[in-house]
């Protein structure tokens, strides 16, 4: 049985790089495998075919885990028009295949364009949505007709990068390289849907990478063959303040803040800010309510 130091040391959150083929659920079950320990978790999942920058928590990390998956994210992707498939990727049953042939650029753009900013977005049917406890997904797999509400998302960035004609049965398809930046809850397969839908020709993903999750990037990430050889952790002292607003209390408050009791009358920088101990050690989240602070999660 391990020591509570034993568990402080390995506490932390490692960048992955994940690999096609691989669930979510695979990668963490891989670090629970290299960590020797159960309390293991992701923050925002990645589909089988997609790769890219997966979040993972260990230990007392994987309390932090909801916060980190609220923020932007960016990816890079392949859309491919003129062929709509039933998952709006591609492991999923072909519906359509019109063909891309006058998709001009100029309608590209448009399209694209159309797509930016704060739009309303129906999540693809093979989310990971519940609906009445169960998983959009799971209904879709047994035969059920399921259309998501739309619900509002933000698409920072959506630009294109590169296009390419090629054959699909015989018809012509584009595909288009993209770059999106967007917030949490956005889904690049919908998105590629959607231009596929507005260009008259259909569209569905063909490759997902995810560049980024808030500040984590993809060059900071491990593999899992390097992760194998020395996992690296950081410490929620470093990942803190990288994602949240700071404050650092008192000794006095502090003791307060270990204890979950309300600070009365702090003004915190943001509407959740992480508190810090004068030595840097991350204490808490904590949220405005009135002058007041109080705690949302108490970690240290």
């Amino acid at each position: 049985m391990r020591s509570r130091l034993a568990d402080a040391l390995m506490s932390g959150v490692a960048v992955i790089d994940k690999p096609a083929g691989w669930t979510s659920h695979q990668v963490v079950a891989r670090v629970r495998r290299l960590t020797g320990t159960r309390k293991v978790g992701h923050a925002g999942t990645l589909d089988p075919m997609a790769t890219g920058v997966l979040i993972i928590g260990v230990e007392k990390a994987t309390r932090l885990l909801g916060y980190l998956s609220l923020a932007d994210k960016a990816y890079e992707a392949t859309i491919r028009l003129g062929m709509a498939t039933v998952t709006d990727d591609a492991e999923g049953e072909v519906l359509s295949i019109a063909g891309a042939a006058d998709v001009s650029e100029a309608d590209l753009e448009a399209g694209i364009a159309n797509l930016r900013g704060e739009i309303l977005q129906r999540p693809s049917s093979v989310s990971a949505i519940k609906i009445s406890g169960e998983r959009s997904y799971a209904r879709v797999r047994a035969g059920q007709d399921v259309e998501l509400p739309a619900r509002p998302v933000r698409v920072s960035r959506f630009c294109l990068l590169a296009s390419r004609v090629n054959e699909v049965a015989g018809v012509p398809v584009l595909d288009v390289h993209v770059q999106v930046e967007c917030s949490t809850g956005t889904y690049v397969r919908a998105i590629a849907r959607d231009l596929g839908a507005a260009l008259g020709v259909g569209g569905h993903l063909t490759s997902l990478r995810r560049a980024r999750i808030g500040t984590f990037s993809i060059e900071e990430a491990q593999t899992l063959d390097e992760a194998k050889k020395g996992l690296v952790l950081l410490s929620l002292d470093r990942v803190v303040p990288r994602f949240f607003a700071t404050l650092t209390v008192d000794d006095t408050q502090a003791s307060y803040v270990r204890n979950g009791r309300r600070l009365i009358g702090v003004s915190l920088p943001e509407t959740t800010t992480a508190l810090l101990s004068e030595a840097g050690h991350f204490l808490a989240l904590y949220r405005r309510e009135g002058p007041d602070a109080v705690a949302k999660a108490v970690f240290g």
